[in-house]
């Protein structure tokens, strides 16, 4: 049995690290509460834009001149995963369940006998990853010292994947990022960037029986949008993953504070009853003695 001073420290511990967990979680708690009206706050641009595209995506169908960013390269061999998490941990399994559905893409494409390259947005990322498929990784980017995400940090990440796609480095690329949907609930996302295809449900503006003529045509209107298209995709991403990192952090922090809680009880029960048997010890041995005499 450990000693009344081993139990004491302990629980001096335990309490300390409590103190930090709660602190942490309340950190957490007001900067979620911005994080989820800046999420939010993007959806509509970004359903609007999906919407356009669709419109156009649908009006130029079998045209000849449509943008590469739309068609494709007309191969299937090789894989951009674009892989964004967080730069810091204490966020529960945020992190982790992301990485997780990257490596299951990773390990069906190779399968399939694809080639697979990596660009990692966000520290966690990288580090997980690093040990299995560092050799797949092609760029690492993370926002360390960065105090707020804005749009250009996702345009500068949409710049290196166009170029790289237009260079011809690689035919798909894939996005995968943590989906906000409540404080108990973010869920790992893929998602298809290029070629650019309007996710799945993205429904045309209602037209409401008017015909639009384009000027300039939707070729060129898609030339202009498509780079666009892809930098907000990834900017809605970062968003989603800001959002959802703090969530997952509030709630892994609310349930450290309790477990801290649970422990520290159990450890002032234990230290206690030591301290009664202790108690109980010396008294049997004074009563000894003096009977003895």
């Amino acid at each position: 049995m450990p000693s009344l001073k081993a139990l004491k420290n302990r629980i001096a511990s335990v309490k300390a690290t409590k103190k930090i967990t709660k602190a942490k979680q309340m950190v957490a708690a007001a900067k979620l509460r911005r994080a989820e009206e800046a999420a939010k706050a993007a959806r509509p641009y970004t359903e609007r834009m999906e919407a356009v595209l669709a419109n156009l995506a649908a009006a130029a169908q079998g045209n000849p001149g449509a943008p590469k960013l739309m068609a494709g390269t007309g191969a299937d061999k090789t894989h951009l995963l674009v892989v964004a998490t967080a730069d810091k941990g204490l966020c529960g399994a945020f992190n982790s369940s992301i990485v997780r559905l990257a490596r299951e893409r990773i390990v069906k494409l190779q399968g399939q006998g694809k080639t697979v390259k990596i660009m990692t947005v966000g520290k966690k990322g990288y580090d997980q990853l690093k040990r299995l498929y560092g050799d797949l990784i092609v760029h690492r980017t993370d926002f360390t010292g960065v105090r707020q995400i804005g749009f250009h940090q996702a345009h500068e990440i949409a710049e290196k994947a166009l170029a790289m796609f237009e260079a011809g480095e690689f035919d798909v690329a894939t996005l995968f990022y943590g989906k906000f949907k409540s404080v108990i609930s973010q869920v790992a996302t893929a998602q298809q960037i290029m070629p650019a295809v309007a996710p799945e449900g993205a429904q045309p503006p209602d037209l409401k029986g008017a015909v639009y003529e384009y000027e300039p045509d939707e070729v060129e209107i898609l030339k202009a949008l498509l780079p666009r298209y892809v930098a907000v995709q990834i900017f809605r991403a970062l968003l989603e993953n800001v959002a959802s990192e703090q969530a997952a952090s509030m709630t892994a922090m609310d349930s450290a504070t309790r477990n801290a809680g649970e422990m520290i009880d159990g450890l002032t029960l234990q230290y206690n009853r030591a301290r009664q048997a202790q108690i109980t010890k010396e008294l049997i041995e004074i009563i000894s003695g003096a009977e003895a005499l």
